[in-house]
């Protein structure tokens, strides 16, 4: 028996009564996908890549929710929760855990994160700062130092939304570190930068679903790279 495994070694849908297999979320093509092959999830960081509406931030929030963490935000001991706006397709994933493996987490969700700091002003450890005390970009950066430590597992839900170019580059010094530390990361990036972190896998997620893809080839990183070159081309079809 192979007792190296990450902590979520694959993720697989089931059956829920609080979810209707022909409805929101289902229909979303890359839930749809999940629930008829499954996903293996590798040590390393993943990165889910797509639009808005994608299901990107859906499959993140999920498998966070079904390993334990709050949908807010937090650790796997963090408790934090105001109004339930999650899908429930966390009821129905399978989370098959690593043998051996940590079962500890964190979840940092940008959207919701003002939130669990003030929680932490309650509940808040010797590491952690005053985080209403910063910029949202520093209290993202005091976050990745006080929790993202060791080989456990860590969910992500577009942290590119808080920092700008050069902290997106420490964020990426983070994960790869946390991969050199054996650490196993899904993150959900609209971020061209955040997703060419070396060693990383790319899932492309849109209307086919999810696909394995190169940054290089990534839709995403075409657009921005066209529009950089010649913003005009695409701004004449928004501007009056």
């Amino acid at each position: 028996m192979d007792l190296d495994q990450p902590p979520v070694v694959r993720i697989d849908v089931g059956t829920s009564e609080d979810v209707d297999p022909l409805a929101w979320p289902m229909t979303i093509p890359a839930v749809d996908q999940l629930a008829r092959e499954g996903l293996e999830l590798p040590r390393g960081v993943t990165f889910l890549v797509g639009e808005n509406g994608s299901g990107k931030s859906t499959l993140v929030e999920a498998v966070a929710a079904a390993y334990g963490l709050s949908g807010e935000g937090g650790s796997t001991h963090s408790r934090h929760a105001t109004r339930a706006t999650e899908s429930p397709l966390a009821s129905a994933l399978r989370l098959q855990r690593g043998v051996g493996a940590s079962r500890w987490g964190f979840f940092l969700r940008a959207e919701t994160m003002h939130g669990w700091y003030t929680y932490m002003d309650d509940h808040g450890g010797p590491r952690d700062p005053d985080y209403h005390a910063m910029s949202h970009g520093e209290s993202f950066l005091a976050v990745l130092r006080a929790k993202f430590d060791g080989p456990a597992f860590y969910c992500l839900d577009e942290p590119e939304a808080a920092l700008s170019f050069s902290s997106t580059l420490a964020l990426i010094g983070v994960l790869h570190d946390l991969q050199r530390a054996g650490a196993q990361v899904l993150c959900a990036t609209h971020s061209p930068v955040l997703a060419s972190l070396p060693g990383a896998r790319i899932l492309e997620v849109g209307e086919w679903g999810y696909r394995a893809a190169s940054w290089e080839d990534l839709e995403l990183v075409t657009h921005w790279r066209a529009y950089l070159a010649s913003p005009g081309r695409y701004l004449r079809h928004v501007l009056d």
